[in-house]
């Protein structure tokens, strides 16, 4: 199970926004919608002035693993794939099937039983 949320996180991709305001950090959105400063409205004014802004976003982009490899027979060396083979080759020897028993009474059904036995002659196992 370890292993199956360590591929999950491995392949996942996500981005960190930041925003800031005259080089102070106001926001840090992962999944949601950055708020923006106060100033962002007299920012927009002032852009069109002096082409420049005080306020910022910085965008981080964490990518996740695109591809899984995984490994095949042909990439091991020829002393690996030899101890694999012999490996399963034993593995494989050590269990074998049970022979075939045949059951004779497999088929019988035994009489029905009218009164109890035991206690009509009362032989009681102790």
């Amino acid at each position: 199970m370890l292993l199956a949320v360590l591929v999950l996180f491995s392949t996942v991709s996500f981005t960190i926004e930041k925003h800031f305001c005259a080089d102070v950090l106001i926001d840090v959105s992962i999944f949601t919608e950055l708020d923006k400063c106060a100033m962002e409205a007299y920012e927009v004014a002032m852009e069109k002035i002096t082409k420049k802004s005080c306020c910022k976003d910085v965008i981080d982009v964490i990518q996740g693993q695109d591809e899984l490899k995984s490994p095949s027979f042909e990439d091991l060396d020829f002393e690996q794939q030899q101890f694999l083979t012999a490996f399963a080759y034993t593995y494989l020897g050590l269990y074998e099937g049970l022979p075939k028993q045949t059951i004779p009474h497999r088929d019988y059904s035994p009489p029905n039983l009218i009164t109890d036995i035991q206690l009509l002659d009362e032989v009681f196992l102790i």
